[in-house]
């Protein structure tokens, strides 16, 4: 494609000659034919060695290349340029004789359904989804339209996720929540009889699972991006355009707010609040609420200023306890 053509395309400006652009690389890879990107001006200097054909950059940059697309926010622009390049994974159209349909199940007229995927009874799949090998809809499910299923995703009974989803492969939608209750009889299951809903433009990573809520529904809103090997328990109710970065946990009834950063590894406890725009860094155990806009760190979570100061402190413990050990002792001294 052609550089003026991509600058058309997404709205930019482009400096220099024209040139047909073959793909995108890295600042350090690209070849003659190639789109790279600088977002971090601390790689500048890398811009006199680049063989990239053209370069996504801000308009202070232009004369240190030979063919520029200006942009306010490079970073963001070079995503939309790798969109115009990405090949999607699959090739397969229509609906394979080798894949299960209920007969009482509605397909919209292109949706593609690869080999041996399963699709029960009165479930709904939206306009242009596809579903690869190996998905299991239950009864009941709702799919909205353009939606990608990779292979072994599980969207148990009366699952639904909106339009423009991507579900990657082995996401398991709509297990039974960890409901149980010690009796004298042993422990007894509490039945998971609710159900998990899913927004529009939401992507959930590999492995990740959402349990079924005990009663009324879990769900998930907006434009959230959720990484591999995530946790949702039962009832959790996240708000739209939150980032859940990999191997969080989040237990069951709690409520997060829109706008919410979890970095890996975060564990959060039940029944709590977490406000609107807070951030809760790697490996934070959060066990009480956290109101709108705070960044919490640290186990147990603590704002981000004093766990800085903890952290910065830490390591001196053993020195300030030998002092207090010699204080100590001189302070004995003079009492004698």
């Amino acid at each position: 494609m052609l550089l003026s053509t991509i600058a058309q395309h997404l709205g930019l400006e482009f400096a220099g000659e024209d040139l047909e652009i073959t793909g995108v690389n890295t600042l350090d890879d690209a070849q003659e034919t190639e789109l790279t990107f600088l977002a971090n001006p601390k790689y500048a200097s890398k811009l006199a060695e680049t063989k990239a054909g053209a370069v996504v950059c801000t308009a202070d940059q232009v004369e240190n290349v030979q063919r520029a697309l200006i942009s306010e926010n490079p970073y963001f622009d070079f995503a939309r340029c790798v969109a115009i390049f990405a090949k999607p994974q699959g090739e397969m159209k229509g609906v394979s004789e080798l894949a299960y349909i209920d007969p009482t199940a509605n397909l919209a007229d292109d949706v593609t359904v690869y080999p041996h995927a399963f699709i029960g009874p009165r479930a709904t799949i939206g306009s242009g989804t596809v579903i690869f090998p190996g998905c299991y809809i239950g009864e009941d499910s709702i799919v909205g339209s353009d939606c990608i299923l990779y292979p072994n995703a599980v969207l148990m009974a009366e699952t639904v996720v909106g339009d423009d989803c991507i579900i990657h492969a082995g996401v398991v939608l709509g297990g039974d929540g960890f409901g149980f209750a010690p009796t004298e009889y042993g422990v007894q299951k509490i039945p998971q009889i609710g159900t998990v809903t899913i927004g529009n433009d939401v992507e959930i990573g590999a492995n990740t699972t959402i349990d079924r809520a005990v009663l009324g529904s879990t769900t998930v809103g907006d434009a959230t991006k959720i990484d591999n090997l995530v946790m949702l328990g039962h009832n959790v109710e996240m708000g739209s355009n939150c980032l859940i970065v990999s191997q969080v946990g989040i237990s069951g009834s709690t409520k997060v707010g829109n706008g919410v950063v979890m970095a890996g590894q975060a564990g959060i406890a039940g029944h709590l609040n977490i406000g609107d725009g807070a951030t809760v860094g790697p490996k934070t155990g959060v066990g009480k609420d956290i109101p709108a806009g705070v960044t919490m760190a640290g186990m147990p979570a603590m704002e981000k200023g004093i766990f800085m100061r903890h952290t910065t402190l830490s390591p001196k413990i053993p020195d300030l306890f030998k002092r207090v050990k010699q204080l100590e002792k001189e302070i004995e001294a003079l009492k004698k």
